[in-house]
């Protein structure tokens, strides 16, 4: 087992993939309520998108863990659940039968780009600053969600945000903060995770986490929406030729390849997997595992299932190898059983470990050349849009537009990868005709 997770080789042992696994799981474990909640919305059964969701990840997590070999998890992705219930359910007014069978097949053209080697070679083109300001990015991002998600930072009429008053789950938050931080600065282990823990153990004691009622209940009926997405397929399918859905499905596809591309590297770069010379090794089975775990969260029943940015907290707690994802899975398939005592998991007290994983992702600011204006345009637009726009894709796409002007303003056009053009024009038009 040590042997075929490269243990010695990454510098890790048992106990550190184990903390790790467990530390992400707490950190993403919010999917499991929020998830059920985004698309019942949309007409679908809560109790089965809660058991999709949670075999969704598990499966995701198990393919990324043992053939992909990297500490990072799966999960339905926020962001693509919402669009897929405010936007092609509800504003296009497709039957989430159809949604569904839009992720399956985003989740089979993902596997063939996968096979084909055009995922990996698309992330090595990726030059290596942008690269750098893209794990910033996340981490700001992510950031901005955890203060967002604990009342820190609210939502301001005059001024689109402001800061929150300090009372309730936000000093929850602030508190959970302060610890992990102190923690960290005495070089803890296990950080992060006990800061979650004794958050959570607070919140509970001043009544602002409920306490769980019960430990174990019944695991819902999955049936309502297990293999609902081939429907459309075997008895409609003359419903799928359309633009509409056409439309819907690249929408999938755009979104998960860049915030999966945008993640993968971030952890990767978070965790030290990343050579020297940019490239990132079995980028290819990391990506093949995203899509089929894009495929088997459809058959599921849920949104596209994504590779979690909240596994850099797992990463920041020891994890390094693919055993930590496998022990985020076996964690999802135990929550089946123990839902209730997943209340305690609220966004305030995950807010610490996002917090904390932002300033640690922040870091690679450093590494940017930014005494070369055309860097530091693109990397410095990257950054930015990521959480003034909300989205890991968006802030992808203004970076890689800027990038191919700027360098070949700068008379450095030799340097841009052919990919990279073809990527500048595939963001424009993203931007003029999906945004």
């Amino acid at each position: 087992m040590k042997k075929y997770f490269m243990f010695e080789e990454l510098g890790t042992n048992y106990r550190r993939e184990i903390l790790g696994g467990l530390t992400t799981f707490l950190a993403m474990a919010y999917i499991l309520a929020v998830n059920p909640g985004i698309l019942g919305d949309a007409g679908m059964d809560k109790g089965a998108v809660f058991v999709a969701t949670a075999l969704a990840a598990a499966a995701g997590s198990l393919v990324m863990g043992i053939f992909g070999k990297f500490p990072i998890a799966l999960a339905p992705g926020m962001g693509l659940n919402a669009f897929f219930a405010y936007t092609v359910v509800l504003t296009y007014g497709l039957p989430w039968q159809t949604g569904l069978t839009g992720v399956l097949f985003s989740g089979i053209i993902f596997i063939i780009l996968s096979l084909t080697g055009i995922r990996e070679t698309v992330i090595n083109a990726i030059p290596q600053q942008l690269k750098y300001a893209v794990a910033a990015g996340i981490g700001l991002f992510i950031t901005f969600v955890g203060l967002q998600g604990a009342g820190i930072i609210v939502n301001s009429d005059a001024t689109l945000i402001t800061l929150g008053t300090f009372e309730g789950n936000a000093l929850l938050a602030v508190f959970g903060i302060a610890l992990t931080v102190i923690l960290m600065v005495k070089n803890v282990r296990g950080s992060i995770f006990l800061g979650i823990v004794i958050t959570a153990i607070v919140g509970m004691i001043f009544n602002l986490v409920d306490v769980p009622t019960s430990i174990v209940s019944a695991i819902p009926d999955v049936s309502p929406t297990f293999g609902v997405a081939l429907d459309p397929i075997v008895h409609d399918f003359g419903s799928l030729l359309n633009i509409q859905f056409l439309v819907v499905v690249l929408t999938f596809l755009f979104v998960d390849f860049f915030d999966t591309a945008g993640t993968l590297m971030a952890v990767a770069t978070q965790a030290g997997l990343v050579k020297k010379d940019g490239k990132l090794p079995r980028a290819g089975r990391a990506l093949m595992a995203d899509a089929v775990a894009t495929t088997i969260g459809s058959l599921f029943g849920t949104s596209t299932t994504t590779a979690y940015v909240e596994s850099t907290s797992g990463v920041a707690a020891g994890a390094r190898s693919g055993f930590s994802a496998v022990v985020t899975a076996f964690l999802f398939l135990l929550a089946l059983f123990f839902y209730p005592l997943l209340e305690v998991v609220t966004s305030a007290v995950t807010a610490p470990a996002l917090v904390i994983v932002g300033v640690l992702m922040v870091s690679s600011l450093r590494l940017i050349e930014w005494d070369k204006f055309e860097i530091a345009v693109p990397a410095f637009f990257t950054v930015l849009m990521m959480p003034l726009g909300y989205s890991i894709a968006t802030g992808i796409a203004v970076g890689f537009v800027f990038y191919p002007i700027t360098m070949v303003l700068a008379g450095r056009k030799k340097e841009v990868h052919p990919i990279m053009y073809g990527l500048f024009f595939v963001f424009l038009a993203y931007f003029i005709w999906v945004r």
